[in-house]
Formats: C-alpha cells, sequence, structure tokens
C-alpha cells in the first residue's frame, strides 16, 4: 500500500515537472522528419486554426516536421526574450507582432529575410502595408500572415430599436455622435461605453491619424500637437459632455456591457469574433467611421519571424516551405476572424462571402502601424495612463497628455 502511494507520489511530481518543462504547449503530429519548433501566441480561439495549417504541412512532406508551440499571449514576449538571450532553447520560426519587429530587429536577435525571400514568397503577393510593415532600415525582417487593425462592431436590435437601419452602420463622426445619442435611453443602455484601459491602444492612435497627426516623429514625442488633443478631448466629451457613455469605466467594462446589450457600439479587434459569435448577440461589423479628415485605421500584424541563431540552409529552407505554405493555405487562418495578408486568400471568393472578414480585409489600404520607434510599449505605456486619467476625469486632456509626453521622451533611447 506504501508502495503504491508513493509510486503516485512520483508520478505526480513527474507529471509537473514535464508541465513545467513543456510549457504551453500543441506538439503537431510527426511525420518523421527533422523538428522544427514554431512558437506562436495564439493560445486563444485562434490556436487550433494555426495547428490545422501546421498539421496540414506536415502531411504535405516527409523531410521536416513543424512543432508548434503555443505561448499564452502575456507571457510571449518574456518567453521569447528569455530564448533569444540564450536562457531558452530559441525556436527556428515564431511569430512577432509588428510593432515588435524593430526592437527585436535592432538587437539583433532576428535576422534579414531579404535571401531568404525566393519564387516561393514574393513581395507582389502579398498587401503592401503588411510587407512595409516588416521592414526595417530598408531590410526585411518578417513574412506578413495578416493585419489586424480596429473594427467597429454595434448591436442590430438596439439599433432597430432605436429606429436605425440595422444594416447600416455609421460611417462618419457626425453620424457616429449622432446614432451615439439616439441608441442612450437613459436607463442603463449606452450608444458607446468609452473604454479607459485596453484597446486605447488601437482606438486613440485611430483618431490621431485620422485627425492628421503623428505621435512619435524622429524619436521626439509630441502628444500635445492639436491633432492628439482634439483626440483624446472627442472621447472624453462623450463621456462627460455628450453623456453617451458611463464614467469610470473599468478594464473590459465596455465589452462586458456590450454582450449584455447595454452597449449598442463598440471598437475592438479581429480577434473578437468567436467570442461575439457564440455569445448569440446579434452583432454587426464594419471598418471604423471616419471621425478626421484623413482615412486612417490603426492597426497591427502577425508575422513569421527567424531567430539568427538558425544558421542551417537545409532549415531555412525549410523554414521557407512551411511559411510559403501557410501563406497559401491561410484560408484556415481566415476562419478565426483574421484576414490573412496574401492576396490570393483576401480576393478569393470563399474568403468574401465571410461576414466579417472581407470588412477587416477593406481596412488594408488605410492601415497605419505605431510610431518607428524601438520599444514601443514601454514607451507608449506613460500615453495610454495618461489617456486612463483623462477619460476618467483625473487630469484636464492637457496637463495629461503633457505629463505622459514628458515620461514618454525619457523612456526613448
Amino acid at each position: 500500500m506504501k508502495q503504491t502511494k508513493l509510486l503516485m507520489a512520483l508520478l505526480m511530481v513527474l507529471s509537473v515537472v514535464l508541465a513545467a518543462c513543456g510549457g504551453s504547449s500543441e506538439s503537431s503530429k510527426g511525420n518523421g522528419g527533422k523538428d522544427i519548433t514554431f512558437w506562436a501566441p495564439f493560445s486563444g480561439p485562434d490556436g487550433p486554426n494555426m495547428k490545422k495549417i501546421v498539421e496540414e504541412y506536415n502531411k504535405s512532406q516527409k523531410d521536416f516536421n513543424v512543432k508548434l508551440q503555443i505561448v499564452p499571449q502575456n507571457d510571449y514576449y518574456k518567453t521569447v526574450d528569455l530564448a533569444l538571450n540564450g536562457k531558452k532553447d530559441a525556436p527556428e520560426v515564431m511569430i512577432m507582432h509588428g510593432d515588435q519587429i524593430r526592437t527585436y530587429a535592432e538587437k539583433k536577435v532576428i535576422q534579414p529575410l531579404d535571401g531568404f525571400i525566393g519564387n516561393k514568397i514574393k513581395k507582389d503577393d502579398y498587401h503592401k502595408n503588411a510587407w512595409n510593415g516588416t521592414e526595417v532600415e530598408g531590410k526585411l525582417y518578417g513574412v506578413p500572415l495578416d493585419i489586424h487593425p480596429l473594427m467597429f462592431y454595434y448591436n442590430k436590435d438596439l439599433f432597430k430599436k432605436a429606429g436605425l437601419d440595422p444594416e447600416k452602420a455609421p460611417t462618419t463622426g457626425e453620424e457616429f455622435v449622432d446614432y451615439a445619442k439616439k441608441l442612450t435611453d437613459g436607463k442603463g443602455q449606452y450608444g458607446f461605453v468609452v473604454p479607459t484601459l485596453w484597446p486605447q491602444q488601437f482606438i486613440f492612435p485611430t483618431l490621431v491619424y485620422q485627425n492628421g497627426g503623428k505621435l512619435i516623429e524622429n524619436d521626439k514625442v509630441d502628444y500635445t500637437n492639436p491633432a492628439v488633443v482634439d483626440a483624446l478631448q472627442f472621447e472624453k466629451d462623450l463621456i462627460f459632455k455628450d453623456k453617451v457613455s458611463p464614467e469610470n469605466v473599468q478594464q473590459d467594462g465596455e465589452l462586458t456591457m456590450f454582450l449584455q446589450g447595454k452597449n449598442a457600439m463598440t471598437f475592438n479587434g479581429p480577434w473578437m469574433m468567436n467570442q461575439f459569435d457564440k455569445s448569440g448577440i446579434n452583432y454587426g461589423v464594419a471598418p471604423v467611421p471616419q471621425f478626421g479628415d484623413k482615412e486612417a485605421v490603426y492597426a497591427n500584424s502577425h508575422n513569421f519571424v527567424i531567430p539568427t541563431s538558425v544558421k542551417d540552409k537545409d532549415v531555412k529552407k525549410a523554414i521557407e516551405n512551411f511559411v510559403a505554405f501557410a501563406g497559401k493555405n491561410s484560408m484556415e487562418w481566415a476562419k478565426s476572424g483574421q484576414a490573412p495578408a496574401i492576396k490570393s486568400v483576401y480576393e478569393s471568393d470563399e474568403f468574401n462571402k465571410l461576414k466579417q472578414q472581407p470588412q477587416v480585409a477593406k481596412s488594408f489600404d488605410k492601415a497605419m502601424f505605431s510610431p518607428n520607434v524601438s520599444n514601443w510599449g514601454p514607451v507608449s505605456d506613460p500615453l495610454y495612463k495618461g489617456v486612463n486619467e483623462a477619460l476618467l476625469g483625473k487630469k484636464s486632456v492637457e496637463d495629461a497628455l503633457k505629463d505622459a509626453a514628458d515620461k514618454s521622451q525619457k523612456a526613448i533611447k
């Protein structure tokens, strides 16, 4: 009896150790070929879609076996840093967001891919904004998988109840404010609940870019220019002046209210599709309305990158084959709600029969990315803290942006 208990205890410890060593991973079925480790942060409902692409690639040939390891989004870049600094085994290929590429390229821990591009992967096969977003100082560092811009979602039932056409989303800032007022009933239903935290990282720069402004240029922070100030004042007025939003909205408060049918319009990313579908809410999706004079929407992207530690030519060739296969077969990725960046998919009839994804692709031409600066995350943290303070009524718009500008400028290296 004691031996049985001891054996069970040992097995439990062993299982914990193995789980800790393996992290959050999904190894695809092997085909007997040489293993290539592929890291991705797709720990949400999009993970199974990428897993299917990997499995289909492994079935298509026998020389290499791509092993997909999914690392949770919140821990992804911490894990990447450990690997690329030699403190953990690095993958042969991984996904990197567009706003991270410059930082890692300047650290020389991911390699230029200009020589990697050949017959199977061609620049003209991809949307130009996606491709250009992976370049640093004229060199290519990534192959695009998608572009994910900010999107507009609305409750069709609440539109109909307010006398608005449920098949017609607002297309201008004026229409948006008018709709928001009509959709606010004074009984706990709001036209547009203004988030004070995420996803302001997509909403706020969209408004700034549409105003014709820039947040940083030539390493100089410019948060106090009129385009930036007006963008934040507009959002604050929706709360305190127009009163189409409640005050003191906390993290995900706008999303919770949207799912509850208490928030008629919201902004978020394409990754929300599966959650909205499962909720059963009768929603519509469209490109973000035009608030300013310039057509623009903030976007990020997923890209395939290769660490500089990968030297083997055969492995690089296998990665090229896999990335090319993933692009041409990214209709599976589109099923997660995303719009792949390769033309053969987003221009196809099959893709354009989908509900949300063609709306996402409509924003490709006006997609704009983060400022051209290293360490955008730490640099922008003071900005979004300032946005939060202004929208909570803790600071004036001008003071919040001035304080943020001083701190962001110090964070630029």
